[in-house]
């Protein structure tokens, strides 16, 4: 039985002082009271659960599309495990079919190595809006074909995330692929309110970067924007990064949706983790400058934004609790994805992935399934 014991630890109950995580086989066994020995040995911080990221592009120099192989999802997974992200989703940008298929190989091969960060795959395209395209290669934009919704409909590659454009698919469409298994979110979408509701309807249950690449709200067409802020059951991913969003912005939906509706995420590309300055990216190129990523016309390009980098935005800046941003990482994402069961809180039974901040909100250590990194 392994144990660790800090100061404090927050559980779904809130924070609780001077317990013991109980760790047997990765798994949290019990949070029990600390004993007089384990006090002595005790870390100074807060055991917070491990962040769940599910829009990861890449990192350690790797950017999934480039790479779409097992040994690139381990490099990336390696480099976002260093910042607190003990569970993931890689994720590939709009590509051709062979990619697609190529990419859940590698997410096949992982599911099946038992690779502790590696929880599925999202699919950000193909089947989005060019109008709203962001960086995404305008040439693979498309409807879908049956040799791509084979891939989606895998049973071997975990959970599996498709964003779309509503007014690029129809609500049938959606229906199929949620019977499927498949979680399917809004993003890089001109649609209006009422298609997006329809979406909804058809169960779309999320929103890929609310904000970004997305119809806004206006007085007379509150478009994705209105909708993903009104529809209470839709969850909603946020990059705080100060660069995609108006941190503003970012509190108006924060109090909003509540921490039980917003995830934080990264959209991170291949630099997170590495000293990659630029990277090629189809007919274009991007440029980090300082904690920014464009293409040289200006247009964002994912972010070089870590996990914990998010959840330390959101306390510091946004005036958010870290009880409430850790929900963001962690219990939020889980809950999206339908894995609370095993990850996303410090609770009996759950993978005892775990991080320990300092009250500055440092990261101090990281624990995956009760090994310390």
């Amino acid at each position: 039985m392994q144990s660790i014991t800090a100061d404090k630890v927050l559980t779904p109950a809130g924070i609780q002082f001077n317990k013991t995580l109980c760790i047997e086989q990765g798994v949290i066994q019990r949070i029990q009271d600390a004993t007089k020995e384990e006090l002595a040995e005790k870390y100074a911080g807060t055991l917070i659960p491990g962040y769940i990221d599910t829009q990861v592009n890449g990192g350690g120099g790797i950017l999934f599309n480039h790479t779409p192989t097992y040994d690139a999802l381990k490099t990336m997974a390696n480099a976002h495990l260093q910042f607190g992200t003990t569970s993931m989703l890689p994720t590939l940008i709009t590509d051709n079919a062979t990619t697609m298929a190529n990419a859940a190989d590698a997410v096949s091969e992982a599911i099946a190595n038992n690779h502790p960060n590696i929880e599925g795959i999202h699919y950000e395209g193909p089947f989005l809006s060019t109008a709203k395209k962001g960086v995404h290669e305008e040439s693979f934009i498309r409807t879908p074909h049956d040799s791509e919704l084979a891939t989606l409909c895998r049973k071997d590659i975990g959970k599996v995330l498709l964003t779309v454009a509503p007014e690029s698919v129809s609500p049938s469409f959606i229906k199929e692929m949620v019977a499927e298994g498949v979680l399917v979110a809004l993003g890089h979408t001109n649609a209006s309110f009422e298609q997006v509701s329809d979406a909804l309807n058809a169960g779309a249950s999320g929103f890929t970067h609310l904000y970004n690449a997305m119809s806004a709200f206006t007085s007379r067409a509150p478009g994705a924007v209105g909708a993903a802020l009104l529809y209470d059951s839709a969850y909603c991913g946020l990059i705080v990064d100060h660069h995609h969003v108006h941190p503003k912005s970012a509190e108006l939906a924060i109090k909003v949706k509540g921490k039980e509706k917003i995830m934080l995420v990264t959209d991170a590309m291949a630099h997170v983790g590495s000293n990659l300055d630029t990277l090629a990216f189809f007919n274009t190129e991007i440029k980090r400058s300082g904690s920014k990523l464009t293409t040289p016309d200006g247009t964002l390009a994912g972010s070089c934004l870590d996990m914990h980098g998010a959840v330390a935005n959101t306390c510091h800046d946004l005036g958010v609790s870290l009880t409430q941003a850790s929900a963001m990482a962690s219990s939020t994402p889980a809950n999206f994805m339908g894995m609370q069961h095993k990850l996303g809180s410090l609770a009996a039974g759950q993978y005892a992935n775990v991080l320990l901040v300092d009250d500055t909100i440092t990261l101090a250590n990281i624990w995956v399934k009760g090994r310390l990194q």
